[in-house]
């Protein structure tokens, strides 16, 4: 059975929402060739200022079934925790999905945690089906960034206190 063309997900972080959220989706570019470098071999902004209408660029090993991938920031609200991204290149762009769109809501909880709930959808090209396995991956590789990015931030109690 093949799973569907969208998706949800929610990851639970005992760290701050504001950390999370600067730390694991605004300077996920400058985080991840860092924290993840078996994975991520270099990323950067390449149009714009790393906010809305800003293009980031990331190159990967070959750990990943595809050499890199671009996304433009669609929109950005800092002060609720909310982003919406576009694919634009790479990742299979072109060859096994059309379009593939990501919306990213970081919510505080009253622990003083976050709960990271992300929408993902997107038009597959002509033919294409994805499995249960493929979905089971993408979320365990949305998960795996978050995760990440929260234990730098337990470990660096002050990195990304304040806004970048």
């Amino acid at each position: 059975m093949a799973a569907p063309n969208s998706w949800t997900h929610e990851i639970v972080s005992s760290v701050a929402a504001p950390r999370l959220f600067f730390a694991a989706v605004m300077d996920w570019h400058t985080l991840a060739p860092k924290l993840t470098p078996k994975i991520v071999a270099s990323a950067h902004v390449v149009l714009g200022d790393g906010h809305a209408s800003s293009v980031r660029e990331l190159h990967f090993t070959k750990e990943m079934p595809f050499s890199c991938m671009k996304e433009r920031l669609d929109f950005v609200d800092v002060e609720k925790f909310e982003s919406k991204s576009t694919l634009i290149e790479g990742a299979g762009i072109g060859v096994w999905v059309e379009t593939a769109t990501t919306d990213i809501k970081v919510e505080p909880t009253a622990d003083g945690g976050c709960v990271v709930k992300v929408q993902w959808a997107c038009k597959l090209m002509p033919g294409v089906e994805v499995n249960d396995d493929q979905l089971i991956s993408a979320k365990h590789s949305l998960t795996g960034i978050f995760k990440t990015a929260e234990e730098y931030l337990i470990a660096n109690p002050e990195a990304y206190s304040k806004p970048i």
